[in-house]
């Protein structure tokens, strides 16, 4: 696999380089392929950009990339100056990256209340011995990070649901459930790889309310993988589409859907579906 450079940007107004990102890789390989190569992107602090192209073009390799799961073969990515290669995914998660997945990874048999909690590992700060004498400092910290938590779900609209068991809740609550974990990390960078995969009309609508809300109340960068371009099309302020691992476009949503290249990259997919129907 091959991945070349990523650049992040976060910025605030007259503020050019007050959270600053980057990064340049030249390879990831796999049996001697490059799934990434010659990539490179920046994003500034509140925006939503989406990452699209067909299926295996490399979009959810460029999140195992930056989360750590895989290692460049070749350069380097940065976050707030802080290299990254080469951390382990809690090392990144610390840093300011978390993400949500293709397939669901929530803790089923736990509540959807401690799914969010669970994210709060290193702001919790009694000892064993506090947990097992149940001391005033535990129960103070426990009810600091469950009205945390709560804050979370409320914004995901799943706070009514907080006592339930996540295996519990229908498909498209437990992928909000996923973003709101994410939330809980307190990241600079949400990667968002197919949120809306499952979903029927309804709970789409619902899903774009929420990347907005999220995005106006933390002011995050949202990095969005999706195949539902009536989703992306709405959401995204910009799009920068890959194919066999190579950007082949990137701008504004108008001129990624009026694209000649990306317009072949699907159709060829969409032709290669038909023959395997055939």
């Amino acid at each position: 696999m091959g991945f070349y450079g990523f650049l992040l940007v976060f910025r605030r107004p007259q503020r050019y380089t007050q959270i600053r990102a980057s990064a340049a890789s030249d390879g990831y390989k796999t049996q001697g392929l490059k799934a990434v190569s010659d990539f490179n992107m920046e994003i500034h602090e509140g925006e939503l950009m989406g990452l699209i192209g067909p299926n295996g073009a490399g979009k959810t390799t460029v999140f195992n990339l930056l989360t750590g799961v895989y290692v460049p073969t070749e350069g380097a990515f940065y976050l707030c100056g802080q290299k990254l290669n080469g951390k382990q995914t809690y090392q990144v998660v610390e840093a300011g990256i978390s993400r949500t997945f293709q397939n669901i990874r929530l803790f089923k048999a736990m509540t959807v209340l401690d799914n969010v909690k669970i994210a709060f590992t290193k702001d919790i700060h009694y000892n064993l011995a506090d947990s097992l004498l149940r001391t005033k400092k535990y129960w103070n910290t426990e009810q600091e990070l469950t009205e945390k938590a709560m804050e979370y779900l409320r914004i995901v609209h799943l706070d009514d649901k907080a006592g339930q068991l996540a295996s519990s809740l229908p498909y498209g609550q437990q992928r909000k459930l996923e973003i709101a974990r994410a939330l809980a990390t307190n990241m600079k960078l949400l990667l968002l790889d197919e949120p809306a995969a499952g979903m029927n009309p309804t709970e789409t609508a619902e899903l774009l309310s929420c990347i907005h809300t999220i995005r106006d109340t933390f002011h995050v960068a949202i990095l969005l993988i999706e195949h539902d371009m009536s989703l992306v099309m709405r959401v995204c302020e910009r799009i920068q589409v890959i194919n066999f691992g190579q950007t082949i476009a990137a701008g504004l949503p108008e001129e990624i859907a009026s694209n000649q290249e990306v317009i072949e990259a699907y159709l060829g997919e969409e032709e290669a579906d038909d023959d395997a129907e055939d």
